[in-house]
């Protein structure tokens, strides 16, 4: 039963209980189109009046309440503009404009029901003969005038319903109100449903029930909107859902009256009661289904928990409230199925004649149908046939497919019980017809749902995955520097004041020459479960860059800090590294600084690396720290000048002049200079990249097909704004690739589920959507450590995005280059090479004299203090004597690998 919901304003629907500022609101006299718009908006007492016209399939007098209203449309001839749906109205999008499309459309979708077609031109239940209504056909002769097809008309409603729902979707997913969302949601399902879009329907009572948060506090809006989601619930088979949402919202009705937060216009009793008899509908419809599958022990406490919801509302409503007769057939009902036809064939008779009499259609079929099933448990045969085929011709006509269903039930269970075979067959068969419909929607229905969470795991798995690459560091399985960043952020925008410890270990280089890389690598993880062991479980160690490591002290002062990293660093000095191979034992140079209110990462990294520096200066094997940004260094750690280095860890106290402020850094000297340069925000529709020079115009020359992909810098720029360009920049160009780098894991993530056969690398950060040309010639990477793996990375997944071949060798720096020198493959059998250094720089003039291989050098940011940010780094390479190698920018991946294609594919030309 969809009987109608209740009046918000108190009143019985005729207006007269309306106060003075409620009459203005639903566009009584005085005014204006403003108020008009506002009544619209649940629960104003227009949008009540038209809901409750449209559920009683009054569509005059629905139309005549919505004639007040602005009757503008987003509907517009294609010719005028653009394709149907466009919204060419002045007024911007608005929940009263948005309610107002949403009750016209749903009267559209009415009007086609009545006239034999679902809104997307399928007749229903007619002959075979009628033909579907073919929607541009229709507009078109009615834009031009011709009024012969008779089918006009009805294909026009169908184009403006579908604009009009299109224009209100877009109006409330533009609204910030999360449960007048919910509530246009959960009537656009119930469009829908009449359309006969199942899936449609689904989709929006899904994200509906989304936005029905459990704390939203209690309102008459909360509780119309629950129930409406259940009835929409129940429509799409789905009861267990459909009785916990009705649930629900007699709860909510129940703890707004005792909370005394309903409207002035409310009656807490009427809106309690109205609840209450959607819930009794609920379970006695559930107790028919059990007494047709054969279970009346099953079914006999939902028609008394019926009986009892449909009793507590007529005890609630006054005797002259619109929801009394609703109340009744719910009653009507349960008796019937408790047994006691005699008690409930009076109510529903009468129940029967004031529905006819108020042409409330929608609960006269429901009225019927109970009189019916009473007559007919009584053996009145003739008035059971009389009453349930009435039922029958409403439910069909006005699109009540539970309803239709039961009476089709009845009907043919009827005629079985009369032994008249020849009537009960089409009953049976109709039955039949619409249970298969039903099977085959719900399958569909399932199988799509299936899908979706096949494909969300999916996705979920690989946004996991990406994640773990892009914030993981694979050798010791530490979080990366990327994640150090980002959680240092996060601590500091939250106002806290972290402390930082920067770790390093000792001689690294001296200690992989001893042992080789493998057991450099093994010191690494050997460190880094030290540094675990040795912190607290709320504090989080990271591997920065090649041997140095990051700590983050959560709420932590300096002093607290460097008790705790003392610690660590006497457990590393006393660790048995003679299992390792090694004669002498590791140690760890530390720098700690703790952050102030308004410092950022930069400025608290550069403060911890300056203290490290001076670790490192007066003899390492020692934790320094920095009490503050802006204050001293701690007494033990004077400069090589100033104290002597001891021979073990620094215990004396000597007191040292502050630290100078510069007028380079307003922290401190050229601590900010330490810190990983800051790459500044790219503009936000720019394609090109940092370092570019703005073009004056010119002559526009013919442009020659570029081979190489428009880059798109994910640097400052949202996953929405990557989204946009790479959807712009592939419809400008689709026989390229869109190249993103430098994007976060989100976007890439979001790129991976948008663009499925796009290619993704987690590691340099950047991904091609779109065909990535063949491969013409080769181009080898050379990465120097893995402090400069994401550099590396992110120069070759640009030359092979580019149109080249490319072969990568990691980790050759210092002396690890003597399998380049054994197998000189790399060296000779490239057409350009790529050499990624920052601490060791100088490999790329070693490497330029062992070949002619043209070399392209990339100084990266990291590495030890001294190396000022890549500046030490840039500046090597560039004082190099080796011809052939030119230099890229500090950290450039991407210029060095469009630069190294370049070359591979003219020589393989």
């Amino acid at each position: 039963m969809t009987g109608a919901r209740p009046s918000w304003d108190g009143s019985d629907g005729t207006g007269d209980g309306t106060s003075a500022t409620r009459r203005a609101r639903a566009g009584m006299p005085g005014s204006g189109p403003d108020g008009v718009h506002s009544a619209l908006v649940p629960p104003g007492a227009l949008h009540h009046r038209v809901t409750a016209a449209l559920a009683n399939w009054q569509l005059d007098d629905a139309e005549r309440l919505l004639s007040v209203v602005d009757s503008s449309t987003p509907y517009a001839a294609p010719a005028e503009a653009g394709a149907p749906g466009s919204d060419d109205r002045d007024d911007a999008p608005t929940l009263g404009r948005a309610w107002a499309d949403t009750l016209r459309a749903e009267l559209l979708v009415r009007r086609l029901r009545v006239a034999g077609f679902t809104l997307v031109g399928e007749p229903l239940d007619a002959p075979e003969a009628t033909e579907s209504l073919d929607l541009h056909a229709g507009v078109a002769g009615l834009l031009d005038g011709g009024d012969g097809d008779p089918r006009s008309a009805s294909a026009a409603h169908a184009a403006e319903a579908i604009a009009l729902v299109r224009s209100a979707k877009a109006a409330f997913d533009a609204s910030d109100d999360e449960l007048q969302r919910a509530a246009g949601l959960a009537r656009h399902a119930r469009i829908e449903l009449l359309s006969r879009r199942i899936d449609a329907a689904m989709d929006e009572a899904v994200e509906a029930a989304s936005l029905l948060d459990p704390a939203l506090p209690p309102s008459a809006l909360l509780v119309d909107t629950l129930g409406t989601l259940a009835g929409v619930l129940a429509d799409l088979e789905l009861m267990p859902l459909a009785l916990d949402y009705q649930r629900r919202a007699l709860e909510t009705a129940a703890a707004a009256a005792d909370a005394g937060v309903l409207d002035a216009g409310v009656d807490p009793d009427v809106l309690a009661a109205r609840a209450a008899t959607c819930l009794g509908e609920l379970c006695a419809e559930l107790g028919e289904a059990l007494l047709d599958d054969g279970d009346p022990d099953a079914a006999l406490p939902r028609f008394a928990e019926a009986r009892g919801l449909a009793e507590r509302a007529l005890a609630q409503l006054p005797p002259d409230a619109e929801g009394v007769v609703a109340a009744q057939v719910v009653h009507g009902w349960a008796l019937v199925g408790l047994g006691e036809h005699a008690a409930a064939t009076g109510p529903l008779r009468a129940a029967v004649r004031t529905t006819s009499a108020r042409g409330d259609r929608a609960l006269l079929a429901s009225a019927l149908l109970a009189l019916g099933r009473a007559l007919r448990r009584q053996d009145d045969g003739r008035g059971a046939d009389q009453q349930l085929a009435k039922a029958l011709a409403l439910a069909t006509e006005h699109g009540l497919p539970r309803l239709r269903r039961s009476a089709l039930r009845e009907l043919c269970t009827l005629h079985a019980e009369l032994d008249d075979a020849g009537r009960a067959l089409p009953y049976l068969q109709a039955y039949l017809a619409d249970e298969l419909d039903r099977v085959d929607e719900r399958r569909t229905r399932w199988v799509e749902l299936f899908g979706r969470r096949k494909s969300l795991l999916e996705n979920e798995r690989a946004a996991g995955q990406l994640r773990r690459q892009a914030y993981e560091d694979p050798l010791t399985h530490l979080p990366n520097r990327r994640y150090a960043e980002a959680r240092l952020d996060g601590l500091l925008g939250a106002g806290t004041t972290p402390a930082l410890a920067v770790v390093d270990v000792d001689r690294f280089k001296a200690i992989n020459d001893a042992v080789g890389h493998p057991g450099g690598d093994a010191v690494l993880r050997a460190v880094a479960e030290l540094l675990i062991a040795g912190c607290r479980d709320t504090d989080e160690v990271c591997r920065w860059a090649g041997d140095e490591f990051v700590v983050l002290l959560p709420d932590t002062t300096a002093e607290q800090a460097e008790r705790a990293l003392e610690r660590v660093r006497r457990a590393v000095a006393a660790h048995d590294w003679a299992a390792l191979g090694l004669t002498l034992p590791v140690t760890i140079s530390v720098g700690i600084a703790s952050a102030t209110r308004g410092d950022d990462r930069r400025t608290l990294f550069a403060a911890a690396d300056g203290v490290l520096y001076d670790a490192k200066r007066s003899g390492r094997d020692r934790v320094v720290r920095l009490s503050a940004v802006t204050q001293t260094r701690a007494p033990d750690a004077a400069p090589e000048a100033e104290q002597a280095p001891p021979a073990g860890p620094a215990t004396a106290s000597v007191q040292v002049p502050p630290v100078q402020t510069s007028p380079l850094d307003p922290v401190g000297g050229f601590a900010a200079l330490l810190a990983a340069p800051a790459r500044p925000a790219d503009p936000p529709l720019s394609l090109g990249g940092p370092g570019e020079p703005a073009l004056a115009p010119g002559p526009a020359a013919p442009p020659a097909r570029p081979a190489e992909p428009d880059v798109i810098w994910g640097v400052g720029r949202s996953t929405e704004q990557v989204l946009a360009l790479v959807r712009e920049t592939r419809d400008a160009h689709p026989d390229r690739p869109a190249l993103v780098v430098r994007a976060s894991a989100d976007t890439l993530v979001a790129l991976a589920s948008a663009h499925p056969g796009s290619t993704v690398d987690a590691a340099a950060m950047s991904a091609a959507v779109g065909p990535v040309p063949e491969p013409v010639g080769r181009v080898g990477v050379l990465c120097a450590s893995t402090a400069d793996a994401s550099v590396a990375a992110e120069a070759a997944f640009v030359a092979r995005v580019t149109g080249t071949e490319v072969v990568r060798v990691d980790d050759v720096g210092g002396s690890r280059l003597r399998p380049l020198l054994t197998d000189r493959t790399l060296l000779d059998d490239v057409d350009c090479l790529v050499v990624v250094a920052g601490l060791d720089a100088s490999l790329a003039g070693t490497v330029g004299a062992m070949t002619d291989v043209p070399i392209v050098a990339v100084p990266t940011s990291t590495g030890q203090p001294g190396s000022f940010g890549g500046f030490g780094s840039l500046l090597t390479m560039l004082n190099s004597a080796s011809p052939g190698v030119v230099v890229s920018n500090i950290d450039n991946g991407h210029a060095a690998g469009v630069f190294a294609a370049r070359i591979a594919r003219r020589t393989g030309r």
